[in-house]
């Protein structure tokens, strides 16, 4: 119990004494616990939080206007009837004022005339008398505000849970602003992540943008977890930002300016920049442009160490890919590989599983990566592992009824579903799911086709899986399921038939890519909109730069990656992108091993991103026996 609540709580008994000494250590002491007990603590802090259980009776009192012995005015002239018993068992505020704890010789306090509307009153009042408390985004401010003048920790609280669950880009800013006020740590914690989080967005729809403050923007602007697809969006806010107020903005320009990694932009981009007119007329700013492009143009033909040079730095990336397992040198393979995106990079992971496997699913649910049946050369699996990248653990879950390679993996409303495969003696239809809260997987109606091979995707919540092998032939055929009705359906078939195909999923459409038709591999991609009005089946578009099978596919930037794979005759490490929006392929970095029957995933948000990311990659020394 800290100094205050003793204070408050029980009276001070003085002793008097004729003479004292002092012991100045103990003194010392004193003062620092003193200072320490005056020390805000964090409004939103799960240790404030204590359950309360509240009698009906008490509302039943106040409904019916009996035993209150207490009034309440509000700045509107509104007055309630209270139980002045109630409300301070719920405030300190309350409690000291009703009970005049300060002023013990004056008679207790019965009314009390509150700088509180009538209408955010009453929320507070119906949480005294029954621990409900109607929050909603119109009045979630005003709450908070008077529950934290009140001391209604509680109601604090649900406060700071209501607005961390409200985060958006439209109003992290303001909920950020609001947070610093009340010492809300989680809250202002949360925030910050946010808005580096989704940082684009909040750029375009948030209008208090550019009510920031200088300092503040440059503290963003420099964060390395500023989630940006490309420094250009950086120079977009400092423009948005100067520009809303040149005449008194313009000293900060520079400052700015140096927050724009400009190492990460092509010397025509940075030449873009720095024909901002404002920026002409800055003597500073123009020689520092300058210098850029100088320095540039000096080392593009030397490789530059990004951790070293800020210029070059990348950010922390938001979005991490897992490539894990598959097919290399002739064996499978337990290797984990991530991609950083913002440094094009792709990067050894130390934390592989203990079981190598290939021709595998996986999917991801809550942040937890699940590896599903597979084939490591001699055995055909049934087990399930699971990899936690927060804390770079592994552990088991529970085996599928059934050991399935070539095995189709989705989730789909939190289920894990695992279709068709290969069991070593036959193609399968049957199809299974697993509860990962539950730690159980149930048998489900099987698919109208045997498929080894195919792949799955889901869709506006249904399941939809392509093509395979069903032990005679390589299919063209597709089927749908439904979870609402528990049922397969056909839909139309796709241009090309395709066995190591995959299927993903983007803006409403799937994306049937690459696979082996029973001749060759195929560069060839197919899109199909399941819009039943104006459905007009599969259409081929954009090729891929390399024909391949059995390969990883994710979404990442709002453009469909594909990685790895086999091409006709040797696993490759390729990496290459599609860009819905230009219809076109390009190249990304390759990765450090040739594989192929591997899965890909993306975890996005991790609090540990940087684990994952080229800013914590530790090239291993070479040891004194390497050779070369």
């Amino acid at each position: 119990m800290n100094i205050s609540m003793k204070l408050r709580t029980s009276p001070i008994k003085r002793k008097q004494t004729t003479k004292f000494s002092i012991n100045k250590s103990s003194l010392n002491k004193r003062k620092r616990q003193i200072g320490k007990s005056r020390c805000k603590v964090c409004c939103c802090s799960v240790k404030w939080n204590a359950e309360f259980d509240f009698p009906k009776i008490w509302e039943e009192l106040r409904n019916e206007n009996q035993l209150c012995d207490g009034i309440v005015r509000c700045q509107d002239g509104v007055v309630f009837n209270i139980h002045r018993i109630i409300l301070s068992a719920v405030s300190p505020y309350f409690r000291a004022l009703f009970t005049n704890s300060i002023n013990r010789d004056k008679k207790d306090i019965k009314e009390s005339n509150l700088g509180i509307s009538s209408q955010t009153f009453r929320i507070i009042l119906d949480y005294a008398y029954t621990g409900r408390c109607a929050i909603n985004k119109s009045n979630v401010f005003d709450i908070l505000k008077y529950a934290d003048q009140y001391g209604i920790i509680s109601i604090v609280q649900k406060c700071c849970r209501f607005l961390l669950d409200d985060l958006s880009p439209t109003n992290c800013l303001q909920i950020l602003k609001f947070a610093t006020q009340y010492f809300c740590n989680k809250l202002i914690e949360q925030g910050n992540r946010y808005v580096l989080q989704h940082f684009g967005e909040v750029l375009l729809k948030n209008e208090c943008f550019c009510d920031l403050s200088g300092p503040l923007l440059v503290q963003i602007l420099s964060d390395d977890y500023l989630n940006v697809k490309s420094e250009e969006v950086v120079f977009q806010a400092v423009q948005k930002w100067i520009n809303f107020n040149i005449s008194e903005r313009k000293v900060h320009l520079l400052e700015l300016l140096k927050c724009i990694r400009m190492g990460n932009l092509s010397y025509g981009r940075i030449s873009k920049i720095a024909h901002w007119p404002l920026l002409q007329t800055d003597s500073a700013c123009t020689l520092y442009i300058t210098d850029i492009l100088t320095i540039i143009n000096d080392v593009k033909e030397v490789e530059i160490d990004p951790l070293n040079t800020y210029l070059s730095r990348p950010r922390i990336p938001y979005d991490i890919v897992f490539s894990i397992g598959g097919w290399s040198s002739g064996s499978p393979t337990s290797f984990i590989e991530t991609y950083d995106n913002r440094a094009d990079r792709w990067l050894i992971s130390d934390k592989s599983d203990v079981v190598a496997r290939a021709y595998h699913g996986m999917c991801t649910y809550m942040n937890n990566i699940y590896l599903v049946g597979g084939f490591d050369g001699n055995e055909y699996f049934n087990t399930v592992r699971c990899f936690n990248p927060s804390n770079h653990t592994w552990s088991d879950c529970a085996c599928m009824y059934y050991s399935r390679c070539y095995v189709s993996v989705v989730l789909c409303a939190g289920k894990i579903y695992a279709m068709g495969g290969y069991n070593g003696r036959i193609r399968m239809s049957s199809v299974e799911r697993y509860d990962p809260l539950r730690n159980q997987w149930e048998l489900i109606p099987s698919m109208q086709k045997q498929r080894s091979d195919a792949c799955a995707a889901v869709l506006n919540n249904k399941i939809y899986i392509v093509g395979g092998f069903n032990g005679q032939e390589v299919m063209n055929s597709g089927e749908m399921y439904d979870p609402l009705v528990n049922q397969w359906t056909y839909i139309p078939p796709m241009i090309s038939a395709r066995s190591g195909v995959s299927l993903i999923a983007y803006s409403n459409s799937l994306y049937a890519i690459g696979g082996f038709n029973g001749y060759t591999r195929l560069p060839t991609m197919e899109k199909f909109t399941p819009d039943l009005s104006t459905n007009p089946g599969w259409i081929e578009i954009s090729e891929m730069l390399t024909p391949r099978s059995n390969f990883g596919t994710v979404i990442l930037d709002g453009c469909i990656y594909v990685i790895g794979g086999f091409n006709g005759s040797t696993t490759v490490n390729y990496v290459e992108y599609y860009d819905v929006d230009l219809d076109e392929w390009m190249e990304a970095a390759s990765m450090n091993l040739n594989r192929s029957a591997l899965s890909a995933c993306v975890i996005s948000g991790l609090p540990n991103s940087k684990d994952y990311s080229i800013l914590h990659y530790k090239p291993k020394e070479p040891q004194e026996n390497d050779e070369g």
